[in-house]
């Protein structure tokens, strides 16, 4: 997992890692959370699966939790189960390798699994913890294409279990303020977005690199923050992509997996969205919106944080949060109590993500404007 996107954007943003490790009291403070008297509500009952270095920071975000707790692990690496067991106090019935991970059905204790896999593995291992009867929190890309992703939705939907995705920056308080002056209006009519998403990746071995795992490339990791990011901004759903490819290095990107990536989207309103998406240039992290009477600019746009960003009316200077720590929060009112979010992270709003994946491959390959 070492030199991944989010091994770069923790350097780039040098705070990230001292956020992590807040204290709940003032993380209350930081991110706006009332200091109130201690929880009496239920509690989101979590398993991470995979225990890489993202799993590692959503363990430790979570220590700060009120609403979830971490009770059990999923991993291939029996040395990783034993440390984390010493480090999260999880007991030796939670634990679990993705042979026997199944079992998890008859074991109380575990309400959801967070799955933190590689792309490739999301699918599968998604659709056996709905079987197991465990909701499923997936991080993103939910899946290698918009056919998997359904095949998921109506797997959970077949189970009667809940389908989250990952998409921690629609609880982000800066992401939170842009959305909500779009909405009072205060931008005018949107005219424009441009996304830009990259840094030069490191070590070719890695899983990222691998298409069988990661799906593609830059544009599967770190381009989906600007599709996404693109649909919460302009506040629409695009009706058209064009796309081009670009690589320069055909020894470490492989047929399949794409260096880098220059989309466009048509949305019904009449805006345009210009993105990049690479991993061959540093220092790229910035989301910009335009419209009649004003502006948006957000850099870093969705880095660990903290996030950073001015409007025409001057700085913004919302609170602080560690973004998985407010995730998993809200996530367990979502699942637990119903609770409808500003910006959806379900398993649909994963799966426009996914067509629009598709669609800039498409564009890619055939050099057409691609309807959706």
């Amino acid at each position: 997992m070492k030199n991944s996107r989010r091994h770069f954007l923790q350097k780039l943003t040098g705070t990230a890692l001292a956020m992590t490790v807040i204290p709940h009291l003032g993380l209350a403070k930081a991110s706006g959370i009332p200091d109130e008297q201690p929880y009496n509500g239920p509690i989101l009952r979590v398993a991470i699966m995979g225990l890489g270095s993202y799993g590692s920071r959503v363990a430790e975000a979570m220590q700060a939790c009120k609403k979830a707790k971490l009770v059990g692990v999923i991993s291939g690496t029996p040395s990783k189960i034993k440390d984390w067991q010493a480090k999260y106090s999880i007991p030796e019935k939670n634990c679990y390798n993705y042979e026997n991970f199944d079992k998890i059905k008859d074991n109380p204790d575990i309400d959801a699994v967070y799955v933190i896999t590689p792309n490739a593995l999301h699918h599968d291992q998604t659709i056996r913890v709905a079987k197991a009867g465990k909701h499923v929190i997936c991080e993103k890309p939910m899946a290698l294409n918009a056919k998997e992703g359904q095949e998921m939705i109506d797997a959970c939907n077949n189970a009667n279990v809940k389908l989250l995705v990952g998409y921690r920056m629609h609880f982000e308080p800066h992401t939170l303020e842009v959305i909500r002056m779009r909405e009072a209006g205060d931008f005018g009519k949107v005219r424009f977005f441009q996304g830009l998403c990259g840094f030069r990746i490191g070590d070719p071995g890695q899983w990222r690199l691998n298409k069988e795992l990661a799906g593609g490339g830059s544009l599967m990791d770190i381009g989906i923050y600007a599709v996404n990011g693109a649909r919460y901004m302009v506040g629409e759903e695009p009706i058209w992509v064009t796309a081009q490819e670009t690589k320069t290095d055909t020894g470490k990107f492989k047929p399949g997996v794409d260096e880098t990536i220059q989309f466009q989207f048509g949305f019904p309103g009449g805006a345009l969205a210009s993105c990049l998406s690479t991993y061959n240039m540093n220092h790229l992290d910035k989301f910009f919106l335009n419209g009649d009477k004003g502006f948006a600019e957000m850099q870093p746009s969705t880095g660990y944080g903290p996030i950073k960003g001015r409007t025409h009316k001057g700085e913004l200077n919302q609170p602080v949060v560690v973004h998985q720590t407010v995730q998993m929060e809200e996530m367990s009112d979502i699942i637990l109590n119903g609770k409808q979010p500003l910006v959806p992270v379900d398993g649909q709003e994963g799966l426009r993500d996914l067509k629009i994946l598709d669609a800039i491959y498409q564009a890619v390959k055939s050099g057409k404007k691609i309807d959706l």
